[in-house]
C-alpha cells in the first residue's frame, strides 16, 4: 500500500499534462448544460430542482467515461510501458487501484465543476438540497462503476478504440438489464429469482433511488461491490496479459 499514493499522483497528474483533461471537462460541462436546460425540460417543468440534470447522467457517462477509461491499460500495453510498470516495486493491487482512483477523482472534479447549476436552482427557488447532494453522490458512484468496467476492458485490449467499444457495450448491458423488454426475454423460461437478479443489476434502478434522496445501504453496497469485482477482474487480466 506504500506505493498507492505515488501511482495515484502520477496518474492524476498525467491527465492534466495533455489536453485530454480539459477537453473531457469541457465536453462534460457543455453536454450537461444542453441536456439539462434544453433537452431535459428544465424551464418547462417550472420546478427548481436538478432532476433533469441527473436523469441524463447514466447515458452521458455511457460514452464519456469509457473514453476516459480506455487509456488506463490499453495505452500502457501499446507503448510497452506496462513492462516497466510491472518491474517496479509495486503490487498489482496498487497499480490497478491507483490508476482507478486517479480516474475516479478526475471524474469527480469534472462533476464538481457543475456547481453553478446548484447555485442556479437555489437562486430560482427552494430546491431539496439534500436530494441534490445524494444525487451527486450517486452520480460519482455511477461514474466509478463505469470506470471499473472500463478499466477491465482497457486491460483486455491493446487498442484504445476496441477498449472503448467493449466498455460501452458492457456498461450498456448493465443499464438495460432492468428494462421490461430485457426481462420479458427471460420471463418465458427463467425462474422469478433469476428475473429479480437480472433486474437488480440495472444501473438505472440503483442510481434513480439515490438521486431521489434515498440512500439505501443495499444500493451503496451494490456500487462498491461492483467496482471491487471489476477491479479484481482487471488485476487478473493484467497479470494474465503482462507477457503479451
Amino acid at each position: 500500500m506504500k506505493q498507492l499514493p505515488v501511482i495515484f499522483k502520477r496518474e492524476l497528474a498525467s491527465y492534466f499534462a495533455t489536453p485530454l483533461a480539459y477537453v473531457f471537462i469541457l465536453i462534460f460541462l457543455v453536454l450537461s448544460g444542453v441536456f439539462t436546460f434544453y433537452m431535459g425540460g428544465f424551464f418547462e417543468g417550472e420546478q427548481a430542482d436538478l432532476k433533469a440534470f441527473f436523469n441524463f447522467h447514466p447515458w452521458l457517462y455511457l460514452f464519456l467515461v469509457p473514453a476516459l477509461a480506455m487509456r488506463l491499460w490499453a495505452e500502457e500495453r501499446k507503448s510497452g510501458s506496462i513492462e516497466l510498470l510491472m518491474t517496479l516495486p509495486i503490487t498489482r493491487f496498487e497499480a490497478v487501484t491507483g490508476k482507478f482512483l486517479a480516474a475516479w477523482v478526475f471524474a469527480g472534479l469534472a462533476l464538481l465543476l457543475t456547481f453553478p447549476m446548484v447555485i442556479t436552482v437555489n437562486y430560482l427557488g427552494q430546491p431539496d438540497n439534500g436530494a441534490i447532494v445524494t444525487g451527486y453522490i450517486g452520480s460519482w458512484l455511477l461514474a466509478g462503476s463505469y470506470l471499473a468496467i472500463g478499466s477491465c476492458m482497457s486491460a483486455l485490449a491493446k487498442n484504445q478504440v476496441i477498449a472503448f467499444i467493449l466498455a460501452v457495450s458492457a456498461c450498456f448491458l448493465f443499464i438495460v438489464s432492468g428494462f421490461p423488454m430485457v426481462l420479458d426475454a427471460f420471463s418465458g423460461w427463467a425462474p422469478q429469482w433469476l428475473l429479480d437478479a437480472v433486474a437488480s443489476l440495472s444501473f438505472l434502478t440503483r442510481f434513480e433511488a439515490i438521486s431521489k434522496g434515498v440512500i439505501d445501504l443495499r444500493d451503496l453496497l451494490y456500487f462498491i461491490t461492483l467496482m471491487a469485482a471489476w477491479l479484481a477482474a482487471t488485476a487478473i487480466v493484467v497479470d494474465l496479459k503482462k507477457a503479451d
